[in-house]
């Protein structure tokens, strides 16, 4: 049976060594084994195969005794035993095509979860990373090292210039005073609980609030003429919601969408807003913070 074993170990020379040689006496096979120094602790993960009746309190005291602390088991397949530099190339080459996996594509990086799930402990670790002003969460038992946080980091900073040189030159035209379009700028207006935006008395794009099951959390459904979206109009619409939604008493606003939405990220990011970003299966949700907006009344 493999496991997925992370444990911390002294750095001292012959520490691995003693693990490798207990390992060895017990019948159990190390068949993978990455490597996170620290400063005085080294973290190691490794992809060990047991016999078949073997559970997780059983590799621990394996461990232990080798002098190892902090022993985390988990069941894998043989994908644990893929080379890690070539995961993080596909990874990136995944990212460059479509921006939005992000969130998806580190938490497999990082055996990680995007979502807490109910039962799960509240020792999780928890690491960010930003992608322009929004926050993408993943968690896990196990605590990430420094290493994975500098990786993470690394991964986020490369979506961030991805979506950067792929905006739309006319993205705040609005903001600026620009005209867009055949000569025509859009007009914005409240319109009970929505923000419209019309252009010649035709709206081309609308944020509408609805109430949600949470206290101080608005829901925003927002929608764009095709012929009139990447002008900016979706950013403008998204801000001026979110400023209705505090004139309303909101603290947040949330907005879903499906995970291959491509446009969902660059908007949010043109809006300038801050946001924690998650994605669970087909569905993207981004929370937006409105506190520190002005209020936006009809």
């Amino acid at each position: 049976m493999l496991w997925r074993v992370r444990t911390t170990l002294p750095d001292r020379p012959g520490a691995l060594a003693l693990l490798a040689e207990q390992c060895g006496l017990a019948d159990v096979n190390i068949l993978g084994l990455q490597i996170f120094p620290g400063v005085e602790a080294v973290t190691d993960e490794l992809v060990l195969r047991t016999p078949e009746d073997w559970e997780p309190a059983q590799i621990g005291r394996l461990v232990e005794g080798a002098g190892g602390s902090d022993v985390v088991a988990m069941p894998c397949s043989e994908d644990a035993l893929a080379d890690q530099a070539t995961l993080y190339v596909q990874a990136a080459r995944m990212v460059l095509e479509r921006p939005m996996t992000f969130p998806e594509v580190v938490g497999r990086l990082f055996d990680a979860r995007l979502e807490s799930v109910d039962g799960s402990p509240a020792t999780d670790d928890v690491m960010e990373m930003t992608v322009g002003d929004v926050e993408v969460q993943v968690r896990r038992a196990t605590a990430f090292t420094a290493t994975e946080h500098a990786r993470g980091a690394a991964m986020a900073a490369l979506v961030s210039d991805v979506l950067a040189r792929s905006a739309s030159p006319g993205i705040s035209g609005e903001a600026s005073g620009r005209r867009v379009g055949g000569g025509a700028a859009p007009a914005y207006a409240v319109e009970g609980d929505s923000v419209a935006a019309r252009i010649d008395d035709v709206v081309v794009g609308r944020a509408t609030l609805a109430e949600t099951d949470e206290a101080g959390v608005l829901a925003i459904g927002l929608g764009v003429d095709p012929a009139w979206q990447r002008r900016g109009i979706g950013s403008r619409l998204l801000v001026d919601a979110a400023r209705l939604a505090l004139a309303k008493g909101a603290d947040e606003i949330l907005l879903t969408t499906r995970s291959d939405n491509q446009a969902a990220l660059p908007m949010v990011l043109a809006a300038g807003l801050r946001g924690r970003i998650r994605m669970a299966g087909d569905q993207l949700t981004v929370r937006i913070a409105v506190h520190d907006l002005k209020p936006l009344r009809a």
